[in-house]
């Protein structure tokens, strides 16, 4: 994977202010790759060997966490997000307006 890639999408992941989340496909529209939320989601799944970025702030488009980053919900919660009875970050309450 090319490494200039990989330090757009988590420069724009750095940006994400505490107590807020962006999407998967909202970083991908950010670095002009509308299309690929998946390598977003790939590319962040490996961030810990690029330094420390704060990739607990992003959720898919629903507001659901990663599946098995049990760490996630309450790095969120220890930021002041809150989780909707299903379980889901409201979207439309802790989106980032970038």
């Amino acid at each position: 994977m090319d490494d200039s890639l990989v330090y757009e999408i988590l420069s724009v992941v750095e940006e994400i202010p505490p107590g807020t989340v962006a999407s998967y496909g909202q970083i991908a529209r950010l670095t002009g790759r509308e299309k690929n939320a998946r390598l977003v989601g790939k590319i962040l799944s490996r961030a810990e060997f690029y330094g420390d970025y704060p990739c607990h702030r992003v959720v898919n488009h629903a507001g659901r966490t990663a599946p098995g980053w049990f760490q996630q919900k309450s790095l969120l919660e220890a930021e002041g997000v809150e989780f909707q009875s299903n379980g889901c970050v409201d979207m439309k309450k802790y989106q980032w307006e970038a």
